[in-house]
């Protein structure tokens, strides 16, 4: 494994006379000559003590350090931010969430940049931490690896399930509805999330996990370790050994960043039932790594033609560590393995196939063969109409069957707040539609959630009898009939503004249809009278991103390419 300085890029900064400022500085924190002749590794770890799937990643880094000095690397570690759903669901934090993604990815991208480091071992396990970390592999296009902190455990035995931390909200719905008594609501905060780690249930922390082993960012098998397990800490030394092992063999990210590995990072996301906000980070994902051309249209496509094989919660009662258990990731690879780009390149330096060839299933009430799956086509689904023309999404793995054709009244509210005191206060009615406008990207600004809005519907005992339309967005954890991410967005004039209480509203997910049953010429003319609301925020962060996040269908990304 002999290294020849020229091939590192930090040796463009470190070389002697020129570098000897440089070398200064590093040796300033300690750094000896002998540690500055390496592979510099960056170790871009995004722990706090704010967010659980994040509370372990500070042990996670160590071992990784460990692994990366093993194989003859020297670890260079600096932090990144990561914020958490849960603490922002239901109120104005979730404004927030979405739009660190982009910061997650330029931050790492300047980092590494700045100090020319050879390579980059990302840590996170969070919802929009793991895309906006592939997003900065992929833009920096270096050897890059993926190190999540791994799910929690389920908790305790809860409305004829284990509990998670949804469940808290769930019971609240309960709680108003005169259903809970409030010693059992208030007994369950403490029960319900027993362990540190990304929520227990398959929600977008854990599906973008599995998606980024899919990708072949992350070794094998790893994306599911439960967070308190030591086979989680020697995974993360095995990835701190493999980065280094890349750098020798100059294996850059979008050698595995490409559209033959996010197609098979796709499938496998649809084939487990994983989020709807797959819609959102893929495409963002792929504009990081120039593959422009997978559109809402070609993830449909895969959706359709990819069988769903792996059921767990919200689909069915068992947890993301079950799954584990059931032989996770590379069995689900395995299974569908036909489907596959099996010859495409992974952080191992294996190809898929090669890598999941051991795989097995030891527990079939988890995960199902290709040939008798759970359904024959993916979880997701991508709608259109006229109060969509541009798309709009669901997820049928989440969907009771009887609720797949839904026609109601509509009950609009231009927030999630409205929503949920109206839904609190037993304000809506079965047989209606919820329209939740004014939550897109810009008109959010951010894209809230509208997890609670559904759970509060579960709570109250409507989740069959009821359904959500928005143009914000959904948890992975929902059930119940939803439809999100509809573009154009009400504040960029699209029909969703146009919707009035008593409406018709038809969702047809078999047909892909979502209709506003007005004529098209009353909405036009409701739309010309439409004028657009104020700006929720007018400074800071946010102010910006409303000006320049694109639209749901494009991956709410901030466009950074001229062309």
């Amino acid at each position: 494994m002999d290294e020849t300085p020229a091939r590192l890029r930090s040796q463009r900064i470190l070389q002697r006379p020129e570098g000897s400022i440089q070398r200064t500085i590093f040796k300033s924190m300690g750094y000896s000559d002998h540690d500055l002749e390496r592979p510099l590794i960056g170790i871009a770890n995004s722990w706090n003590r704010v967010v659980p799937g994040h509370y372990n990643l500070q042990l996670v880094a160590d071992y990784v350090k460990q692994g990366v000095l093993q194989a003859g690397g020297t670890p260079v570690e600096f932090g990144v931010i990561a914020a958490c759903d849960g603490v922002g669901q239901g109120n104005a934090g979730m404004h927030y969430i979405l739009p660190t993604r982009e910061l997650i990815a330029n931050d790492v991208e300047l980092m590494v940049q700045a100090h020319q480091l050879d390579a980059v071992v990302l840590l996170g396990s969070c919802d929009k931490i793991v895309p906006g970390l592939l997003m900065a592999a992929a833009r920096l296009d270096v050897p890059a690896i993926v190190v999540v902190g791994g799910p929690m455990e389920g908790g305790c035995h809860f409305d004829g399930r284990p509990s998670d931390l949804t469940s808290i909200t769930e019971a609240l719905g309960m709680l108003k509805a005169g259903n809970l008594d409030p010693a059992v609501y208030r007994d369950l905060e403490d029960q319900v999330a027993p362990t540190c780690g990304s929520c227990s249930f398959l929600g977008t922390a854990n599906t973008m996990c599995c998606v980024a082993e899919a990708l072949g960012m992350c070794l094998p098998g790893s994306a599911t370790i439960p967070a308190t397990h030591a086979a989680r800490l020697r995974s993360a030394q095995a990835a701190g050994r493999q980065i280094v092992e890349l750098v020798h063999r100059g294996i850059s990210a979008r050698q595995i960043i490409n559209r033959r590995g996010i197609e098979n990072a796709f499938r496998l996301g649809t084939a487990i039932g994983g989020s709807t906000n797959l819609a959102l980070h893929i495409p963002a994902i792929a504009y990081e790594a120039d593959c422009t051309d997978v559109t809402l249209d070609v993830l449909e496509a895969l959706s359709r033609s990819t069988p769903y094989v792996a059921r767990m919660n919200p689909a069915a009662s068992y947890n993301v560590p079950d799954f584990h258990a059931a032989g996770g990731v590379p069995a689900v690879m395995k299974e569908i393995l036909p489907l596959l780009h099996a010859d495409a390149l992974t952080v191992t330096g294996r190809t898929v196939a090669e890598n999941v060839s051991g795989a097995a299933v030891p527990d079939m009430r988890i995960i199902r063969s290709r040939t008798d799956p759970w359904s024959a086509q993916g979880g997701l689904a991508v709608l259109r109409g006229n109060l969509a023309p541009r798309t709009a999404v669901t997820k049928p793995a989440a969907i009771d069957p009887r609720q797949q054709v839904f026609t109601g009244r509509a009950r609009c509210f231009d927030s999630e707040e409205a929503a949920n005191q109206a839904i609190l206060a037993g304000q809506v009615q079965r047989g209606e539609v919820v329209v939740i406008r004014y939550e897109g990207p810009k008109g959010g600004p951010g894209m809230r959630e509208m997890y609670t809005s559904m759970k509060l519907l579960y709570g109250r005992g409507l989740a069959l009898e009821t359904a959500v339309v928005t143009d914000g967005r959904f948890s992975g954890t929902n059930r119940g009939c939803f439809v999100g991410h509809i573009s154009p967005e009400a504040a960029e004039g699209g029909p969703l503004a146009a919707v009035r209480d008593g409406d018709t509203i038809t969702i047809d997910i078999p047909q892909r249809q979502l209709q506003l049953q007005v004529e098209d010429q009353e909405i036009q003319q409701r739309l010309a009278q439409w004028q657009r609301p104020p700006l929720r925020f007018t400074r800071g962060y946010l102010a910006l991103y409303a000006r320049l996040a694109e639209s749901a269908d494009q991956g709410a990304i901030i466009r950074h390419r001229s062309t």
